[in-house]
């Protein structure tokens, strides 16, 4: 099996790198940046165009940061579905609006291509040490056929549904992180304003009924400053974006989605985009 790999950021490099030490070796990336390109030459990729990717890939994988990139890189001008074969596939990990994926899947359909979505939970620390999350959609047959290569990254694939299902499941995931992380904030606020310490806090409450993985992962870095993105404002901005057209378009209310997403906007608009989520944690400092 031969593998092409599109979109080399703070997710996508390690997906790779657990790809190579997966066993899966014969491997073409494309990424923006050349540091990142040698990097993984070293650990045994291939860079390749588009056009080399299309032409002798059998599975192409794109890890990229929302829907008109996805569109842009399929079937944009050079787009690598212009050079896929018939019985290859996309497997796209990107966190997109389900609408898209769909349309994405009709329009390799038409080739004879397959598609199925595989985005995924976890972050860049689970994307390094191989343990994310696979939220997956399109056919039995094909997802069981791809587990494999999707697990040498995660330490969970779930099939949620038809192709979209996956994208739609990744939605609900970041609707529940960020309210995590929203209501972690405001009761740490709460604490510091009575005159309790926060660290406290957390130490007493995180084995109980309020502990989740959200809090043992955020927490820490609220308490302490630490801003470095695991996952970025930005990125969780647009994916709540596409919560809100899904919602519109399927009738869903989403009132705390909402009201999520005018906090990170908060941050996104003082200079905090490029700033790790849990650094909603500001706006109630303010």
């Amino acid at each position: 099996m031969k593998i092409g790999f599109i979109g080399l950021g703070i997710m996508g490099k390690p997906m790779v790198k657990n790809i190579l030490k997966g066993g899966y070796t014969d491997i073409l990336v494309n990424g923006r940046h050349e540091d990142v390109l040698a990097e993984l030459e070293e650990c045994g990729a291939v860079s390749a165009t588009y056009r080399e990717i299309g032409e002798q890939c059998d599975v192409v994988m794109t890890m990229l940061p929302n829907s008109p990139e996805v569109m842009d890189v399929m079937f944009g001008e050079n787009g690598v579905a212009q050079y896929m074969h018939t019985g290859s596939i996309l497997i796209d990990m990107s966190s997109i609006n389900p609408v898209a994926t769909k349309e994405i899947a009709a329009k390799l359909a038409a080739q004879g291509i397959d598609m199925i979505d595989a985005p995924v939970s976890g972050g860049e620390p689970k994307a390094i040490d191989g343990t994310l999350s696979f939220m997956v959609g399109g056919t039995e047959s094909l997802v069981e056929q791809y587990t494999p290569l999707l697990r040498t990254m995660g330490a969970s694939v779930v099939r949620c549904g038809e192709v979209g299902a996956g994208n739609t499941t990744k939605l609900a995931n970041q609707i529940i992180v960020a309210c995590n992380i929203q209501a972690l904030s405001e009761a740490l606020t709460l604490a510091k304003k009575a005159g309790v310490d926060e660290e406290l806090v957390f130490q007493a409450i995180r084995g109980g009924l309020a502990g989740s993985t959200v809090m043992e992962a955020k927490a820490p870095m609220m308490l302490s400053g630490n801003e470095q993105p695991g996952f970025k404002i930005d990125l969780h901005v647009k994916d709540l974006n596409n919560v809100l057209d899904c919602a519109a378009s399927v009738g869903a209310n989403v009132p705390m989605t909402e009201r999520v997403q005018e906090v990170m906007k908060w941050v996104q608009n003082h200079d905090g985009g490029q700033k790790d989520h849990s650094a909603i944690y500001e706006w109630y400092q303010e």
